[in-house]
């Protein structure tokens, strides 16, 4: 069996995650009869494009994120989130209260634990985005599809650290203070997605790098599309200008 050995850097991984979230089976159904609802995030942006098939700001697209600290864009200078209906963009103001067990919410995550349980981070007192749309998505069976890097793997529950952090629970924090909120849903990723693109197995054997591969991860991608792939990574690496 053809094996190949990939390197993405986080930026990279984010575009092959979208390219994986395309694929899936609901987010397709969807795409020709339903509704989906791509929330703010920095993943997000790059599933935005491949679904819309326009470039999006990708730094506007987000709500809290890393850098030094933990932050969030400005509300004014916020993009606004995309909804699709029947693979057509309308307004997604108000959206979620019309969404359905044959609709998709695209949420990113913060933390991917070993349980394979994600987590969002909240800074919002009443719980952001998240917050807003969970109970619905819980309780009406809306499908959750939830792109992570392998970059926020950590080893440490997610059930657990939702126990123990909270805004208020924090005396400091270099930047905001967060709680986290369980995600579950459908996690997809650089693993997931290599699957779907048509892998035959794929397992991580690395990760981390200095300079521009800092976050990065290194792959083994298995299977008779192994080149193909290896193919498409290096045009995802020549449109990012990191080949």
């Amino acid at each position: 069996m053809k094996q190949v050995q990939i390197t993405l850097t986080p930026r990279e991984s984010k575009r092959i995650i979208a390219m994986g979230v395309k694929r899936l089976p609901v987010v397709e159904r969807a795409m020709k009869k339903g509704t989906i609802l791509i929330a703010l995030g920095t993943t997000n942006a790059y599933v935005a494009e491949e679904l819309t098939g326009k470039r999006i700001d990708h730094e506007r697209y987000a709500a809290g994120y890393i850098d030094e600290t933990t932050t969030v864009v400005p509300n004014d200078k916020r993009l606004p989130a995309i909804a699709l209906r029947d693979g057509m963009q309308v307004e997604a103001e108000g959206i979620i209260d019309k969404m359905g067990a044959q609709d998709v919410v695209i949420k990113g995550a913060n933390a991917l634990d070993p349980h394979n349980v994600a987590g969002v981070m909240v800074a919002n007192p009443v719980g952001g985005t998240t917050g807003s749309i969970l109970g619905i998505v819980m309780a009406r069976g809306v499908n959750l599809v939830i792109p992570v890097g392998l970059e926020k793997s950590i080893p440490y529950s997610v059930l657990e650290i939702s126990k123990r952090i909270g805004i208020q629970r924090f005396s400091k924090a270099t930047g905001l203070p967060v709680g986290m909120i369980p995600l579950c849903g459908t996690v997809v990723t650089e693993v997931t997605a290599l699957s779907l693109l048509g892998a035959e197995d794929v397992f991580p054997i690395g990760a981390g790098g200095i300079n521009s591969g800092e976050g990065s991860v290194t792959l083994c991608v298995v299977g008779d599309k192994a080149d193909e792939i290896f193919e498409l990574v290096k045009k995802v690496k020549e449109n990012t200008g990191e080949l």
